[in-house]
């Protein structure tokens, strides 16, 4: 495609002739001789294809916070120019903060390449790009583009600090795990010295107090189980304003982070653990263990969005199917009038609950009136009555604090499985 210097260095050259011809003045033909050998000298060397171009990136699943690098790739043979312009959003950007456009001079016979570094600032699905590519050719009196390369798909996992906590649970199950269990067997939790009985292993003799006592006693171990763990997520409402990675999380933001935590945690363990969660859609995760099950739950909460409709407060559905020796971990921001109801039926079923109240601290309306401060307030007040007579029933809730903000909790509900129960 010519570009503007093309059209000017023709319109001067032409110009220049003819006034030499019109004002039968020569030495303006000096004048355009150069201009007309510059032109037509540029124009052989133009470039022989149409370039090519194609956007690569450094890692398609990055977690929120990480950088990553954008490279575009263009093959313009005999292109003097080559430049770039990454279009950015608002939670993939370029990493200095400004536009992502670049200008290089490609190496003879070499593609050129550019490379954008990228911040990602929150989690969810993303796309980086598109990148509009332009080339200069024939000492910029040919232009190539600009062409738009097509966009590629951004997966940002959530960011979840390290979690560590508890591993106890109300009511483990199972033939194997790392949970102890109220029932005597093979494992490697002591709990005890008695003595010898028939059927015990040689290897399980513990011999110092054998020769003290001239009986022989055994060490006795209780069974370790694993455990499913149930992580309900209510994402109906996002409560506060979302800034990414370096600003305020909203109540998605909390829910998300934190149930990924949680799940890498009891994964680790060697625990089962599903996930329901309702947002537009409901998204259910059967119970499993492993790292592909990790995979698979980390890819379902970036599904997770509030519905785009406002209006009455949107159902909350009762879930139906939990393992009643489950663990069930309710992840909301306890927003609505639903949400502690389904967690009422859900303990008043016997199923082992806690809930995690995710709403942040610093949550405010979009928009402030004159009478914004006082309804917060009230609210609020209305919030906390209902999180209070919830808390009567016997339910625990625990603020979402990050590592360690389950232990007492765990630990409580862990003594109160394991202890005798009397039948009426």
């Amino acid at each position: 495609m010519p570009t503007a210097a093309l059209f000017r260095a023709v319109a001067a050259a032409t110009s220049l002739g003819l006034l030499a011809v019109l004002f039968r003045r020569p030495d303006l033909l000096y004048l355009a001789g150069p201009l007309v050998l510059a032109t037509v000298v540029g124009l052989l060397r133009r470039p022989p294809g149409r370039p090519q171009a194609r956007l690569m990136l450094s890692t398609d699943v990055p977690t929120e916070g990480d950088e990553l690098s954008a490279a575009v790739t263009v093959l313009a043979p005999g292109a003097d120019v080559v430049s770039v312009v990454l279009a950015g959003g608002r939670w993939v950007a370029p990493t200095s903060g400004g536009p992502g456009g670049y200008a290089v001079r490609p190496t003879p016979g070499e593609p050129a390449e550019v490379e954008v570094a990228l911040t990602v600032r929150r989690w969810g699905r993303h796309r980086v790009g598109p990148a509009l590519v332009t080339a200069l050719a024939a000492d910029g009196l040919l232009r190539w583009g600009p062409h738009e390369v097509e966009s590629r798909p951004l997966r940002v996992l959530p960011r979840s600090d390290p979690f560590r906590g508890a591993s106890d649970v109300p009511q483990a199950r199972g033939a194997v795990g790392v949970h102890r269990s109220a029932r005597p067997g093979e494992g490697a939790e002591l709990s005890g010295i008695r003595p010898f009985a028939p059927g015990d292993r040689l290897r399980r003799i513990n011999w110092r107090v054998s020769l003290r006592t001239d009986q022989l006693h055994v060490n006795a171990t209780v069974a370790e189980r694993d455990a499913e763990v149930v992580l309900l997520l209510d994402g109906r409402y996002d409560a506060g304003h979302s800034g990414g990675i370096d600003g305020r999380a909203s109540g998605i933001d909390v829910t998300v982070r934190a149930a990924a935590a949680l799940a890498r945690f009891y994964l680790r363990l060697g625990d089962r653990v599903g996930l329901i969660a309702q947002s537009e859609r409901v998204l259910t995760l059967p119970s499993a263990t492993g790292r592909r099950q990790l995979t698979r739950l980390l890819d379902a909460l970036l599904d997770l969005h509030p519905p785009s409709r406002r209006g009455s407060e949107p159902e909350l559905l009762d879930p139906h199917g939990l393992d009643p020796r489950a663990l069930v971990v309710l992840l909301s921001p306890m927003v609505g009038r639903t949400v502690y109801e389904r967690a009422a039926a859900l303990f008043r079923r016997g199923h082992p609950l806690v809930v995690v109240d995710t709403l942040p601290a610093d949550a405010a309306p979009a928009e402030e009136t004159e009478w914004t401060g006082l309804a917060l307030r009230l609210w609020r007040l209305q919030r906390a009555t209902r999180l209070h007579r919830l808390a009567e029933l016997g339910v625990p809730i625990v603020p979402w604090r990050g590592e360690g903000s389950l232990d007492l909790v765990l630990r409580d509900l862990a003594r109160a499985g394991s202890a005798p129960r009397v039948r009426r």
